[in-house]
């Protein structure tokens, strides 16, 4: 899948703003009603890509991924400028893969072809739904018609895409989801991003689902859903190569590859996570998440670090498995043992074995089955323990 896991680089680069904060959303997101100083915040970009290449020298970047927010929002020149810091600081592979998130609302043909004439060869859009009624109490701003224009414009021109759905939204049955699916399966070329809803603290969904006004589907359906999810994908070409993303063999998307296979990749922007080898020992890095705060510490100290954490061998090993067992391929137990310094308890893998809930592959590869993966975290949790 992808890129040589040994040597993967990536760069993730977040982009704060969108136009406005959908209700199931935790992300690091902001609406600024005045307009952004974008020449401003390239700047910072560039300073922070220059800090952060002089402490991670010697990378080939394998893959660049535009996060957000809302990146689409964007001029394609300010896209274009990051890209050039990029190449500026690192060696960049000639077939690096370049992706772009995109919303609906911001999709313009002129601009899709401005940001492919910056460097992107990859979007990501976020449908979340192809009906109104359920992109209305998504929070959306599009129709499900402008979606599949924005999926069609998408198409024209680039040679990858991928776009988004959410399932297991209130009301939603089997049949329904079944025929949603099929319908997106034959707009998207190579991949999708299909996600649970899931009700995260501090959004409005959070409030609501509290006082009862939101229901989700129980747990019963929503594993019915999940089902569905795989065995519609599977017949239709796009199995599943993580719990939550479907692709043809071989277009997988290779900068998400890299968080959970455990590679190294640096966080440029407000709110932006790294992982980053140095002298032999993982940091785990973060920046500070409000825009305008990450903007003035860059401008004054060269970047908007707020966090950088050794992991111990413990604690790598712990985020090697709970991210490398979201994938279909799982992991190698050899280099768990290295990282950690132990072996997982055969006597828990035996277990969980007899279970049903993970397998093990000819080449010692351990595995989270199909019926596994709903229980995801519990198994992780054993193995780990």
């Amino acid at each position: 899948m992808g890129a040589d896991p040994t040597t993967a680089f990536g760069i993730y680069v977040h982009w704060p703003f969108c136009l406005s904060k959908c209700p199931y959303c935790d992300f690091n997101s902001h609406v600024r009603h005045a307009p952004i100083d974008e020449e401003r915040f390239v700047r910072a970009f560039k300073r922070e890509i220059e800090t952060t290449a002089a402490r991670a020298r010697g990378r080939e970047v394998s893959s660049i991924f535009f996060g957000g927010g809302t990146p689409s929002l964007m001029r394609p020149q300010t896209v274009g400028a990051i890209l050039d810091a990029i190449g500026k600081y690192w060696g960049v592979a000639d077939n690096v893969e370049v992706t772009l998130e995109a919303n609906p609302t911001s999709v313009e043909a002129t601009r899709f072809r401005g940001y492919r004439a910056a460097g992107v060869n990859r979007v990501s859009l976020g449908v979340q739904a192809l009906d109104d009624s359920s992109l209305k109490a998504l929070g959306r701003l599009h129709t499900a018609h402008e979606a599949l224009e924005a999926v069609a414009i998408a198409r024209s021109v680039f040679d990858r895409y991928s776009f988004d759905l959410i399932y297991a939204r209130p009301g939603q049955t089997p049949a329904m989801w079944t025929e949603e699916l099929r319908q997106a399966i034959s707009e998207a070329a190579e991949h999708l991003s299909l996600y649970q809803l899931t009700i995260e603290e501090g959004t409005p969904f959070f409030d609501l689902h509290a006082a009862g006004k939101l229901r989700p589907p129980d747990e019963a359906i929503a594993r019915a859903l999940y089902d569905v999810t795989q065995d519609v994908c599977t017949r239709h070409g796009l199995p599943a190569y993580e719990i939550s993303n479907h692709a043809l063999p071989g277009a997988e998307c290779r900068h998400n590859l890299l968080y959970w296979r455990g590679q190294e990749y640096a966080g440029i922007g407000p709110g932006a996570h790294g992982r980053l080898d140095i002298d032999g020992i993982r940091h785990a890095v973060a920046t500070e998440k409000r825009p305008e705060a990450w903007l003035m510490r860059v401008e004054a100290i060269g970047n908007g670090i707020v966090a950088d954490d050794l992991l111990n061998s413990e604690e790598r090993a712990d985020e090697f498995l709970l991210m490398g067992l979201r994938l279909r391929e799982g992991i190698d137990p050899q280099r768990y043992a290295a990282l950690s310094g132990r072996p997982l308890d055969p006597r828990r893998i035996a277990i969980l074995r007899d279970e049903g809930a993970i397998t093990i592959s000819t080449e010692g590869r351990l595995r989270v089955t199909q019926d596994g993966f709903p229980l995801l975290d519990a198994v992780v949790a054993d193995l780990a323990a």
